[in-house]
């Protein structure tokens, strides 16, 4: 475990560092719950590009949480202070860590307050490749490692419900991936545009998943187009064209039942059968079909996935959203009466705003029943405390 020297920090730190292999519960309870607004009192910074503030007390629970930390040689995560005169492969190789790490704890506990750290390390080493001198080869790894640093911010500002943000960071990182002609990032990128995109520009976003599919014709894997068309699938349910959306599910299923490959990008590990299913859902629900938007649902939440704990809880609250839409108002309470101990082990936007909205339809007086009225009073009481 690198470490940050004290005199590098803009916050205090305690007796010792704390040294985190994975996140823990404890560590997420620190932050605080995902559905409670977010600190504001004097002892906050603002990132320094971009919205958002991350507050100085909770900072070094939040880094640990991500399992970063620094070398003295390596001062990402300190105040903004002038570029280095030059940088080398053990700098680069360092920042190029954080992206995985920044992946795995976003999986299990969310983005919003990791999101503010990704926002800052990005700043700084954007800082440091337009000022600092460096070989040929050492510039060529360093804008890869922006634009794979760039694509993850831009996925973290997407969880945090802050998607404004996230076009920046991916045309970003389409034009770095072509300084260097690296056609895989380049693919990531426009993944994740496609992501972005899907439901207030389903014709952008397809455009983009088609382009990432025919730029990875030839060396992409089964898993890799099996997550593009899950991405086309999506568009053509928000456009309500339920051939193109069987159509492309089709061959989302086909490409999955090929099986993983050693060569699968490591953003992928997401691409299971429970996000097979959770696509499903979420399309479904586009297509207004709750019936078989929970169906696919409850298939997620009765095999669930250990190491997405976020996404499971993402869908579980979908499970919710989808019965309360198909009227099944009670078993709607009681899923999300079951989410309420976990709800604040995660930290993500896209499930607070969600969660409220179920709260919120199971709060109408119309869906009035017992179990409805005790979701929605434990909610309150839970937010409120």
């Amino acid at each position: 475990m690198f470490r940050i020297p004290s005199r590098f920090l803009w916050f205090s730190l305690p007796g010792r560092s704390i040294e985190v292999a994975q996140p823990d519960v404890a560590t997420v309870k620190e932050v605080g719950p995902a559905f409670r607004p977010a600190l504001t009192d004097a002892d906050t910074t603002a990132s320094d590009q971009g919205g958002g503030t991350t507050d100085r007390r909770q900072f070094h629970a939040l880094a640990a949480l991500a399992g970063i930390a620094a070398s003295g040689s390596l001062d990402l995560l300190a105040a903004p202070t002038d570029a280095p005169r030059s940088i080398g492969t053990e700098q680069v190789s360092y920042a190029g860590s954080l992206v995985d790490k920044f992946r795995r704890a976003d999986a299990a506990v969310g983005a919003n307050q990791l999101c503010d750290i990704a926002i800052r390390v990005h700043a700084q080493l954007s800082m440091w490749a337009a000022k600092a001198t460096h070989s040929r080869d050492v510039g060529e790894a360093l804008q890869a490692t922006l634009a794979d640093l760039a694509i993850e911010t831009a996925w973290l500002t997407i969880d945090a419900n802050r998607r404004v943000e996230a076009r920046a960071y991916l045309n970003e990182a389409i034009t770095r991936a072509r300084f260097i002609d690296d056609p895989q990032m380049e693919v990531r990128a426009f993944a994740h545009l496609a992501l972005l995109t899907c439901q207030d520009r389903p014709g952008e976003s397809r455009h983009s998943a088609e382009a990432a599919l025919r730029s990875s014709a030839g060396w992409g894997t089964p898993r890799l187009a099996t997550l593009l068309h899950l991405r086309i699938a999506r568009t053509y349910a928000t456009l309500n064209d339920m051939s193109g959306f069987n159509r492309a599910m089709s061959r989302a299923q086909r490409e999955f039942e090929r099986g993983a490959n050693e060569d699968d990008m490591p953003f992928l590990h997401f691409v299971t059968a429970q996000e097979i299913k959770g696509i499903e859902g979420l399309s479904y629900l586009a297509l207004d079909r709750p019936e078989r938007a929970a169906d696919a649902f409850r298939t997620i939440t009765e095999n669930p996935s250990p190491a997405l704990r976020r996404n499971r809880i993402y869908y579980s609250v979908q499970l919710a959203d989808a019965a309360c839409r198909q009227g099944n108002l009670d078993e709607a309470a009681h899923t999300a009466m079951n989410l309420l101990p976990e709800i604040d082990q995660v930290s993500s936007g896209r499930v607070s705003r969600l969660f409220a909205q179920v709260r919120s339809s199971l709060g109408r007086p119309q869906r009035s029943t017992a179990a409805s009225r005790e979701f929605v009073e434990a909610y309150d009481q839970a937010v409120k405390g």
